[in-house]
């Protein structure tokens, strides 16, 4: 390796963050680096930060203090990098680069600038950069498992929202080149593709013209991946074409992960939400009708400016009314540079966390009937860790998406990163729990 030093990464955020850190460990092990796991004993870390709320920011500060405080060399990047340079740079004298959230791919340069003892800023503007197929990547999920970016950044104006700051307009991939990188890791022996962007059901309008899901996911049918899990589908976005093509490509999951924020609509329209307050329920009806063995799971903001009792018992009974097998709720979080951040009458922190309190608890006895149906059933089960104490095997079924929604326990034995047939005896709130079922076939 010559005189180059051990560079670690530190992820956070979500998993849009997750595929800029592996572009970023592919390159640079491509450049003769040695990564090593271990930040202590790393010569440079690499903190791939979240701005999207509070909550994310206080993390991504607490782990850069410390590696400062462990007297680190420090590359901050991502989306605390793109929004507050600045202050990054005044405050952290350890951070000897920061790279923004459009600039990743610049990496290796960074680090040989940074080791000839420049202080170094590759923070564009206006991010336009997105990967491909030909990107170096080195996974960091299990095996099984692979994110799938198709599109970067996003062109809508949410109030709460300041992705589309931090990340660009939308900018797709061309289906031959999303096709390619799933071939790929089709080759490679991943079991699950998650397709993510910020949008996904508006995937290809900037390059096409026109939305072109439906086409990209007939396109991935095609590759031998038994599981395709779309992420952040917009109700509105999901057209009879898109539902067609979702009933007739048998590898794409009918998993719906519908981020709707709220159901009133005029929370909704105070959100600038893309539907501008069009009434969820027909949206909902009309999607299970089209679907109706869909696993269904949305998240929501409470506490947006505004919000009255109203508004959120307008919530919970539309949350009552259609079940969700999963829901994942935010208290709202005022985001300087949103309209929404100076919008009046904003509510107190702990009413908020109330509210998101009261949705949480209503859910429980949902997911635990949802859950419940599922006993006696034998479903496929992607095997993906091991627990070192019990022994038993930890995986997900088609209705678990990682690291969101449950899990499945199982006995039994079967090599991790396949598909094996289980039967579930038991479900609480969160997971499955069950035996494989033998002789198994292993997909």
């Amino acid at each position: 390796m010559g005189n180059k030093p051990t560079i670690a990464i530190s992820h956070l955020g979500c998993e849009k963050n997750r595929i800029d850190s592996e572009h970023m460990l592919g390159l640079l092990v491509g450049a003769g680096y040695e990564v090593d796991a271990d930040e202590t004993a790393a010569d440079y870390v690499i903190v791939n930060t979240c701005s999207f709320i509070d909550a994310a920011r206080a993390e991504s500060i607490r782990t850069l203090v410390e590696l400062a405080e462990a007297d680190k060399k420090i590359v901050i990047t991502g989306c605390m990098a793109q929004h507050f340079q600045a202050e990054l740079l005044a405050e952290i004298p350890e951070a000897v680069a920061v790279v923004g959230s459009g600039d990743y791919h610049k990496i290796v340069d960074v680090i040989e600038r940074s080791q000839g003892g420049e202080r170094v800023v590759e923070v564009s503007a206006e991010p336009t950069y997105i990967a491909d197929e030909f990107t170096p990547r080195y996974r960091t999920t299990t095996e099984g498992v692979a994110y799938l970016r198709v599109a970067e950044g996003c062109d809508y104006g949410c109030a709460f929202c300041i992705i589309p700051h931090l990340r660009g307009k939308q900018r797709s991939r061309t289906i031959e080149s999303i096709v390619a990188e799933a071939q790929r890791l089709a080759d490679e022996g991943v079991q699950e593709l998650i397709l993510i962007s910020q949008i996904t059901t508006n995937y290809g309008i900037d390059i096409y013209g026109e939305p072109k899901l439906a086409e990209l996911l007939r396109a991935l049918g095609q590759v031998d991946i038994p599981w395709i899990r779309m992420h952040y589908a917009y109700p509105t976005g999901l057209t009879p074409k898109v539902v067609a093509a979702m009933q007739e490509t048998a590898n794409v999951l009918p998993y719906l992960d519908l981020p709707l924020q709220h159901s009133h609509p005029e929370i909704l329209r105070a959100m600038n939400r893309p539907w501008q307050g069009q009434v969820n329920d027909r949206i909902i009806e009309q999607l299970k009708t089209a679907l109706p063995d869909a696993v269904m799971r949305t998240t929501l903001i409470v506490g947006f400016p505004g919000e009255t009792d109203e508004h959120y018992q307008h919530l919970q009974a539309f949350l009552q009314r259609h079940e969700f097998d999963h829901v994942g709720v935010f208290t709202f979080s005022a985001e300087d540079g949103t309209p929404a951040a100076t919008l009046p009458h904003q509510l107190p922190q702990a009413l908020m966390d109330e509210r998101r309190d009261g949705i949480m608890a209503m859910q429980q006895p949902i997911s635990l009937r949802r859950n419940q149906g599922e006993v006696g059933k034998t479903v496929d089960v992607l095997i993906e860790q091991e627990h070192p104490e019990s022994g038993l095997l930890i995986g997900r079924s088609a209705r678990f998406a990682p690291e969101v929604d449950g899990l499945v326990y199982v006995s039994g034995s079967a090599r991790l990163g396949s598909i094996v047939p289980a039967i579930i005896h038991e479900a609480d709130h969160y997971d499955l729990h069950g035996k494989i079922v033998y002789p198994s076939t292993v997909k």
